[in-house]
């Protein structure tokens, strides 16, 4: 699975607050991209000339929209195919801030052949933002969004019911909606979803109350995004210890920040990310290896970029120093508090995002952290049938399926179940061969 990024930062986007993470999700033509594009026009994050490049093609197109003639869709619609057709076909990562954050917004396209897209855009989202049309309602795609983002834990889901102002602002419409689709979201076990009356066109409940819908008495659009908390806030700094070692760093040249010359002699430190929780200098740790019972130490410094510091929190990017000469390589992990079991088997859910199907027997990749090893698809527990949320029996996955398997893993991983850490639940299922994604999964209680 290949996705084009898309990037723009604007001068401006070095605003105070937290870094939050929201992608847009949909059908085709909900609006996704000019939602987008509104939400950057009204915060005041595109650079002159290319607002002028977007005003240049809105009037080759003949657009003669709200927002000046703009066509704000084109802000996100980066590839040239995207542009000439009007749709979304990569995810376009784009970044702006207002006085109260910053934020990462990842534009997912709606077509049912490119759901391997949202996938991507979703997964590390602290919200998702999914569109419905309001003349359309809650279509099959919008509940398979709504099961992919199930299926990922998001912190976060906000319905924008967009093209408000193709229905005359009607209330009963909006309310049908909401209704509709968040006793979806509630059967999925999606608790907390807001749904907001939007028109992304002209800008109703985007940044603005607007007075057009008076009845709606909620924030807008922008206001949820700049006041729901981050996923980090809300989970991965109170849970254990998770750090799977990256590289071993051994460095043969200029000094290391903040280290004295006779330290840097001996230097040894373990780089890599703090998946969840904390960890501090004195604390004890225990490593995690394929094959070998858990081995406790502990940390004897941790470094960074602007030198050492006493504790790091996720998702720092940290170098952690041992107190003691453990052998660790790349695909181990330092945890401390509950120490995970290494398992050959366990369960799992998966999106399975490959042309060719999955069938029992299969034989591919599981990375799991910084860990890849080989595994085998031992069996086909079912298919979450999207009209009824049933698991029902099936002998294979098909493009964009959701289903349950049994995995048999050749090497010992510390996998945990996804409801209890969404970090060290998530494998990716990779073709040996090809070195493609062949599945986005979620490791489940057996």
């Amino acid at each position: 699975m290949t996705t084009t990024v898309i990037e723009e930062r604007p001068g401006n986007t070095a605003a105070a607050g937290t870094l939050f993470r929201f992608a847009t999700a949909g059908s085709v033509d909900d609006g996704k991209s000019t939602l987008v594009g509104r939400l950057l026009h009204d915060a005041k994050a595109i650079l002159a000339d290319q607002l002028d490049a977007v005003a240049r093609t809105s009037t080759e197109r003949g657009f003669g929209g709200a927002a000046g003639g703009l066509d704000l869709a084109l802000l996100t619609d980066g590839l040239r195919a995207e542009r000439e057709q009007g749709i979304t076909i990569d995810v376009a990562y784009r970044y702006f801030a207002t006085d109260r954050r910053s934020f990462i917004l990842a534009d997912c396209p709606g077509h049912v052949q490119y759901t391997r897209n949202t996938v991507t855009g979703a997964s590390t989202a602290d919200a998702v933002v999914v569109l419905i049309d309001a003349r359309k309602g809650v279509l099959e795609q919008t509940r398979r969004h709504l099961s992919v983002l199930a299926l990922l834990r998001t912190a976060h889901v906000i319905v924008a019911v967009n093209k408000i102002d193709l229905v005359n602002y009607n209330r009963e419409v909006f309310e049908d909606i909401e209704r509709e689709v968040l006793a979806v979201a509630a059967q999925l076990g999606i608790t907390g979803a807001r749904a907001v009356p939007v028109s992304a066109l002209v800008g109703d409940n985007i940044a603005v109350p607007s007075e057009l819908t008076n009845w709606y008495a909620g924030p807008t659009l922008l206001e949820l995004l700049e006041t729901l908390p981050t996923q980090n806030e809300v989970t991965d700094t109170d849970l254990p210890l998770r750090f799977p070692v990256q590289t071993v760093l051994r460095p043969q040249g200029a000094l290391a920040p903040g280290l004295a010359p006779e330290d840097y002699r001996d230097y040894r430190a373990y780089a890599g990310q703090v998946s969840s929780g904390r960890v501090g200098v004195g604390d004890t740790v225990s490593i995690l290896s394929s094959g070998q019972p858990p081995r406790d130490t502990t940390i004897a410094g941790i470094d960074t970029a602007d030198g050492p510091q006493g504790e790091a929190v996720a998702p720092a990017s940290v170098a952690l120093r041992l107190s003691d000469d453990v052998d660790i390589g790349r695909g181990d992990t330092i945890v401390s508090g509950t120490v995970p079991t290494a398992q050959r088997k366990f369960a799992a859910r998966l999106c399975w995002l490959d042309q060719e199907p999955l069938e029992p027997g299969a034989k591919v990749l599981i990375k799991h952290g910084t860990a890849t090893v080989r595994a085998l698809i031992t069996s086909i527990e079912g298919l979450l049938e999207l009209e009824t949320f049933a698991t029902v029996p099936a002998a294979r996955l098909e493009l964009n399926d959701l289903g349950s398997v049994s995995v048999t893993v050749a090497a010992d991983l510390p996998v945990e179940d996804y409801a209890a850490n969404r970090r060290a639940g998530a494998l990716l299922v990779i073709d040996p061969h090809s070195g493609n994604t062949l599945a986005a999964g979620l490791v489940i209680s057996s």
